[in-house]
């Protein structure tokens, strides 16, 4: 199951209108998504109730506990929203966690006024310490009330997509809040729309690289790396599936080689080609796209010290050991290359 963060307005408008075609209920709720490239004079216009409703606003970063951050404003107009949206776009969320068993004394207090003018932090730090306390003490319920999702935080899984896409619309998988993808992994992003390709640079400085077949074998050999104590020398996690053909396979190999080769040191280095048995896959094919990556970054390989490993079974596998044979007889100085 490969289970992913979808936005907050994406959760609501699944929730309203397949709860109205399952249970017959009609959730009146209505929002509106607003990103960088939002133009608000347009959205009002496709959207006219926004200019006559009161609003309530919040930054949908794929985590909780907004309102303890301040990313939360409620009966707003549009003019007030396009104010708060503004001044909170692009800016940078600090969290500070407090131990609600206990009360707040000045020094679990005194990191949330840090950056007040000094004048004013002793009265809003006695404010926040009695606000605290309240909720501590407080439990609130009155007047009568009907189901109304304020807040929801949904996942969806993307291997369902195929069977789904009617139902689901055009849904977003955004990257998780502080996320910003390198050059090279988002070249391999897009290429992932039509195999399986994943690839996350852990430690540019790593040694330790792998290019693994198949998201459990991945995960073990990330693990294996960790479990002998070399977690923090692993550069990356690498992952592919869904039988690319070779021009995808070629393409994704080429990013991982010269990411692990980048800047040589004199140190030597290591990479790991493996995964599984396959049943199905014809790894013999999909290797020609990693054979033929290795040869046309020999010159990088030597330098950077790389000794390769590979470990890979199924369909044509003899294939893949005369590929590196081949491959290591061809070379001049051969640098470890082991079926």
């Amino acid at each position: 199951m490969a289970r992913k963060k979808i936005r907050e307005y994406d959760s609501k408008r699944l929730l309203k209108q397949h709860l109205k075609r399952l249970a017959n209920i009609d959730l009146q709720i209505r929002s509106a998504q607003v990103t960088q490239s939002t133009d608000f004079a347009e959205l009002a216009n496709e959207q006219p109730w926004l200019s006559s409703t009161r609003l309530v606003v919040k930054p949908d970063m794929l985590f909780g506990k907004r309102g303890k951050s301040g990313l939360v404003a409620l009966n707003l107009d549009l003019a007030k929203v396009v104010e708060f949206v503004k001044a909170r776009l692009g800016t940078e969320v600090k969290t500070i966690f407090l131990p609600t068993s206990k009360p707040m004394t000045l020094e679990t207090c005194a990191p949330l006024i840090a950056t007040l003018p000094l004048e004013v932090r002793g009265k809003i730090g006695d404010f926040i310490m009695g606000v605290f306390s309240f909720f501590q003490d407080e439990s609130i319920c009155t007047g009568e009330w009907e189901p109304y999702p304020l807040d929801m935080r949904g996942e969806l899984d993307d291997t369902a997509a195929f069977k789904n896409f009617n139902k689901w619309g055009n849904i977003e998988f955004p990257l998780p809040f502080g996320r910003v993808l390198s050059p090279t992994e988002s070249f391999i992003h897009s290429l992932d729309e039509s195999a399986s390709l994943k690839f996350t640079v852990l430690n540019p400085k790593g040694r330790i690289w792998t290019m693994v077949a198949g998201g459990g074998a991945s995960v073990i050999y990330a693990d294996t790396v960790g479990d002998l104590g070399y977690a923090s020398e692993l550069g990356n996690y690498a992952e592919y599936s869904g039988a690319p053909n070779e021009e995808e396979v070629l393409q994704y190999a080429r990013v991982v080689i010269d990411c692990a080769t980048a800047n040589p040191d004199g140190r030597k280095r290591a990479l790991l080609i493996g995964g599984g048995i396959a049943n199905f896959t014809d790894v013999g094919a999909t290797f020609n796209g990693i054979i033929r990556a290795l040869r046309e970054k020999e010159a990088k390989l030597k330098a950077a010290r790389m000794h390769i490993y590979v470990r890979r079974g199924g369909p044509n596998y003899q294939l893949v050991w005369q590929g590196c044979v081949l491959l290591e007889r061809n070379s001049s100085t051969p640098r470890g290359l082991r079926p």
